[in-house]
């Protein structure tokens, strides 16, 4: 029995040992590519946010980012979350009227190789939704948060 222990002990630290440093170590091109996009950023956190793509996470001007590679080191997008105030009208706009009555809860820009996006989290009350509006006010994406989701 006191075997079993050690034995389910030593298995149980490799364990979280294996999980804890898992995904923290991007590969050097993803690295690379980031020290070459944003060279002023001293301290990051890495993720793997899927199969191909890591996620890093940072502060620039104590506002919170964070910034997906793949595992080339190709960036595909760089977002940070903004005030309401900081929206421009055309967006706000865009967004009142296409979702009246909805209030917001999170307001990010997203920016990749294709333009600037504003992404939010809205709901209405059980209703939540997912919206992205573009610089011109137009409505790219929308769709509904599942339970599941939060």
């Amino acid at each position: 029995m006191k075997l079993l222990k050690v034995i389910l002990g030593v298995f149980l630290v490799c364990s979280m040992f294996a999980f804890i440093s898992k995904g923290d170590k991007a590969p050097q091109k993803v690295t690379d590519a980031f020290v070459k996009k944003f060279p002023n950023v001293k301290k990051v956190k890495w993720e793997k946010e899927n199969a191909t793509e890591w996620e890093a996470e940072f502060k620039i001007n104590k506002v919170e980012y964070s910034a997906n590679f793949m595992e080339d080191g190709t960036w595909k997008e760089t977002e940070h979350e903004i005030d309401e105030k900081e929206i421009p009208q055309t967006v706000k706009t865009a967004l009142t009227k296409g979702f009246p009555s909805y209030e917001i809860e999170e307001a990010e820009i997203s920016e990749t190789k294709e333009g600037t996006v504003y992404e939010f989290e809205i709901e209405k009350g059980e209703s939540e939704m997912e919206v992205a509006i573009d610089v011109n006010g137009t409505i790219v994406k929308q769709e509904v948060k599942k339970d599941d989701e939060e």
